[in-house]
């Protein structure tokens, strides 16, 4: 009990001692700008060695006034070209130490411009290659401008690509690696300061000393050099030349052993983002496929994951990411992480076999489990790859090889769902929600294979799922019903991405899950899902959109569900975005005169001397100078003022009760902290001397016991972690007989699959061979069709050849009517059979149709065609038989007629008369 207590006095302590000392900071500041004397100068630097020694680098990264102001007057000193050297060098060592944090060193970087600020310093300072501020500032801006592109808009950025290409190219010393790294920076990712240094006139010159670098000793200037290279040529014909296929494996090489044996972290670091940036190009990457070394390689790759540095295992898993961007490479990093048998061991190993502790898949359970206080964030690339890794496991249909792993996942995964106690810290919740939408992401693809999804619904329950919605609706805000915008808020969108990709979850497992499937819908039903629903649907992201319509398509027919109020709120939210557009520079005006008054107000903070009930009372106005329009603005419309705050309101009174609540505590805490100081002050006057061997004994103990605490805890920790892996290992090994039987029955399971496969494919070869048979049938079926067709055109053609003599015929007789009137109607008869003809000759035109229609319908069908085209034939046989049976009869009846035209003639003349045969003819 004493030793919380202690702990908390000395907290608050910290506290009081940190505002006190950016305050003391700022009053200097201010009196060596007016005055820049040596006691000024004196005093600004012992204010920078106080806060140096405290280390606030968290307290910088926060979003308060005085941090913020501290910053703003650090970056303004750093830019005053008339300040001491001394006093530079302190700045920039106070700006490298806290540059150390990520989150201040972005605000260092995008608020404050601290790069150009260090460009300047870098531009001043180049004149002596020895002053050590040239080596710290450009120290910093490597870190800067590490992974960031950088604008290269101003004269200061101008003026340092020109030093550092002249540096570089100078004679080596101590600048030239850093330089060169500086420079790795800014081209890396960045256009135009690409073309701006290909437009130089001594580029080719530079080009060849980068080359030289190349065969250096330092890998660090070989791996800074190359990645010169590849940004400024790898698309133009020295690249072409530089990345040829017949030397690209020696670079493969040489980037794979500076990876492995590289000089640290930082050469590390530079030379996997080479690695990365040589794999978007599509024919380098093609070559990594076919190098010959690549699974040697990506084994002592994997090797490092078992580091004990954070940003090194960091910048692999980033590394091992780029490689499932090609399709190839990630069937290999696959067979590595889950097969790693077939790895061959790495070199500088001493054991032939790998033990379970050294798999490449335990070391990235491990690195997904790591503490959220960490500084890498590892766990989350992690999570990114088992992604990766089980998509390619269920895209080659080899999830049996998988279920090892699974099991020994699946525990961490369901540790990363639980909800977590209340922490204060907003990064670290930050941290929390990006691990769980990761995981969440890994389960879902877990549940696209049957097998493993049978292992994710055996330890997932409907419980987790529930609790840990609910645990998002309540606290991250997304159910307030007071209007708060949730696009203004990055943990609102987690949330948000959290809930319906829980819910996407369970819609695949409520089958499987028992209570799965109520929970399900009755979370669908639920007003608070509105808000993450409109947050999806009108998201810029693909995934996001399709996350939320499979849900809205799952929700949308249930009776309860919200539709309307849905409807509403992403008409809402459209406008609010269309009115933040329209409102983005009267924004932009009203936040020149805040900042302007809240520098004026943190200024006069600046004093040491001011009592508590001042400062109290100045926070209390800078509160209310954020909801006040101050003279600059009053030229504005009244209605563009109210449109803009409006629709804040409702989250400033709340803020504003918030806030006014911790003013009230602060303020009772400042009187509590007055008191103790008094009581202090009359103790100290009573037992001054017995107060210095006191705290001598005091610190010696102090120290002592943290050193002790940090011991006990670290082994605490080591304890707690061993224990965990040990339990684990009971457990695997308590589910390996499991796994055995359930393997035999998936194998006899496996086994009837099969044989069901090898039956469907058969059956499938069968059909597709009868469907050969019958198209070839339906073209000859055609084939016989037009030669049909060509038969009846010939018919038709001595059809009308026929009908053409039979009109002769019909002529010649028609002539000889009045010679025999007897056989007159015995030719009107034929041409009454004629006609009969040629009615049975279109009835065959048309029943030749209809069996031309009817062709392509079944094989009957044809044999019937056939059969009538045989029948059609024989008709046709027939009619020529009687043609010619015709034209017979006709030559008979001629000759008839001859025989009694000379029969008449022999009757007149044996009658006396004197006619002639002729004239016999002519009579009849």
């Amino acid at each position: 009990m004493w030793y919380v207590v202690r702990v908390s006095e000395g907290a608050f302590r910290g506290v009081m001692d940190a505002s006190g000392c950016m305050k003391s900071l700022l009053l200097a500041a201010t009196q060596y700008r007016a005055a820049k004397t040596p006691s000024n100068a004196a005093l600004v630097q012992r204010s920078l060695e106080v806060i140096s020694g405290l280390k606030l680098t968290r307290l910088f990264a926060s979003n308060q006034i005085l941090p913020s102001e501290c910053l703003n007057c650090l970056v303004e000193l750093l830019e005053d070209a008339n300040i001491d050297p001394p006093l530079t060098l302190s700045l920039v060592t106070l700006l490298s130490q806290l540059a150390s944090d990520s989150e201040t060193r972005e605000a260092l970087r995008d608020t404050y411009s601290l790069t150009n600020v260090l460009a300047g310093v870098v531009h001043r300072s180049s004149t002596n290659l020895s002053d050590p501020v040239l080596l710290q500032s450009i120290q910093l801006l490597q870190r800067l401008t590490y992974n960031v592109p950088v604008f290269c808009a101003g004269a200061n950025i101008d003026e340092l690509i020109s030093f550092l290409m002249h540096h570089v190219q100078s004679t080596e010393d101590e600048l030239t690696i850093p330089c060169l790294g500086l420079l790795a920076n800014l081209c890396r990712h960045n256009l135009p300061i690409q073309t701006q240094i290909k437009s130089l006139n001594n580029v080719k010159s530079f080009y060849r000393t980068l080359i030289s670098f190349l065969a250096h000793s330092s890998l660090t200037m070989v791996v800074f050099a190359l990645s010169v290279l590849s940004s400024l040529t790898l698309n133009e014909e020295v690249g072409e030349k530089l990345f040829h296929a017949r030397n690209i494996h020696q670079t493969f090489q040489l980037i794979f052993n500076i990876v492995v044996n590289g000089d640290g972290t930082l050469t590390r670091k530079y030379s996997v983002d080479l690695l990365m940036d040589l794999l978007k190009n599509p024919k380098v990457a093609d070559y990594l496929t076919r190098y010959e070394h690549f699974t040697s390689c990506l084994g002592q790759v994997l090797d490092l994951l078992h580091g004990k540095d954070p940003d090194s295992s960091s910048k692999i898993l980033e590394l091992l990411l780029a490689f499932c961007s090609v399709v190839e490479l990630r069937h290999t990093l696959r067979q590595a992480i889950l097969e790693p048998s077939g790895l061959p061991v790495s070199g500088n190993t001493r054991f032939v076999t790998r033990s379970k502790t050294f798999e490449p898949s335990v070391a990235l359970v491990h690195l997904s489990n790591q503490p959220l206080e960490g500084s890498e964030d590892c766990s989350v690339l992690a999570l990114q790859l088992f992604k990766e890794v089980f998509e390619d496991v269920i895209s080659s249909g080899n999830s049996a090889s998988a279920e090892h792993f699974v099991d020994l996942l699946l525990p961490v995964l369901l540790d990363h769902l639980q909800t977590p106690e209340q922490i204060v810290d907003e990064l670290l919740v930050k941290k929390k929600c990006e691990r769980m939408v990761k995981t969440i992401n890994v389960l879902t693809v877990l549940c696209r294979d049957d097998i493993l999804k049978t292992h994710a619904s055996k330890l997932l329950t409907a419980s987790q799922c529930v609790s840990l919605i609910e645990h998002q609706f309540s606290y991250s805000g997304i159910d307030a019903g007071f209007g708060t915008k949730v696009v203004d808020s990055k943990m609102c969108k987690l949330a948000a991405d959290i809930i319906l990709k829980t819910l996407d979850l369970m819609s695949r497992l409520k089958q499987d899950v028992p209570g799965m499937e109520v929970s399900f819908y009755k979370i669908l039903q639920d007003q608070r899902l509105i808000t993450p629903l409109t947050f999806a649907l009108t998201s810029d992201y693909r995934e996001q959109v399709q996350v939320g319509l499979r849900i809205l398509f799952e929700a949308a027919p249930l009776p309860d569900f919200p539709a309307i109020l849905l409807g509403e709120s992403i008409a809402a939210n459209n406008a609010y975005r269309q009115q933040e557009k329209e409102h983005a520079s009267k924004r932009i005006q009203l936040q020149s005169p805040l900042i302007s008054n809240v520098t004026v107000s943190s200024s006069s903070c600046a004093n040491g001397d001011e009592s508590t009930a001042s400062n109290v009372q100045e926070l209390i106005q800078k509160l209310h100078s954020g909801l006040e329009v101050k003279e600059p603005i009053t030229d504005m419309r009244i209605s563009d003022i109210m449109d803009i705050y409006e629709q804040k309101l409702s989250s400033l009174a709340s803020k504003e009760t918030r806030l006014q609540d911790l003013l009230e505590a602060k303020a009772l805490a400042l009187a509590q902290a007055d008191r103790l100081m008094a009581q202090y002050r009359c103790q100290r006057a009573q037992a001054e001397s017995e107060a210095r061997t006191l705290a001598a004994m005091l610190k010696d103990a102090e120290r002592k016991n943290e050193e002790l605490n940090v011991l006990l805890k670290a082994q605490q920790v080591e304890s707690e972690r061993a224990q965990t892996d040990i339990e684990q290992l009971f457990q695997h090994n308590r589910k390996l007989q499991t796994v055995a039987e359930e393997h035999e029955m998936l194998k006899k399971s496996s086994v009837d699959l099969l044989q069901r496969y090898e039956t469907t494919e058969r059956q499938h070869k069968d059909l597709r061979i009868t469907c050969n048979s019958l198209n070839k049938e339906i073209e000859a079926m055609k084939k016989l069709n037009e030669s049909l067709k060509q038969q009846n055109d010939r018919t038709a053609a001595q059809l009308v050849e026929s009908e053409e003599h039979r009109k002769e015929l019909q002529q010649q007789l028609h002539d000889r009517e009045s010679k025999i009137a007897s056989l007159q109607q015995k030719i009107k008869g034929l041409e009454e059979k004629l006609k009969a003809q040629q009615k049975e000759k279109n009835s065959m035109e048309e029943t030749v149709d209809v069996l031309r229609k009817e062709l392509s319908k079944t094989e009957q069908a044809r044999k019937e065609l056939s059969i009538k085209a045989s029948s059609l034939e024989v008709q046709k046989s027939q009619l020529e038989v009687r043609l010619e049976e015709k034209e017979a009869l006709v030559k008979l009846q001629k000759e008839e007629l001859n025989k009694h035209s000379t029969m008449i003639a022999m009757i007149h003349s044996l009658s006396g008369g004197k006619l002639s045969a002729e004239a016999v003819n002519l009579s009849l």
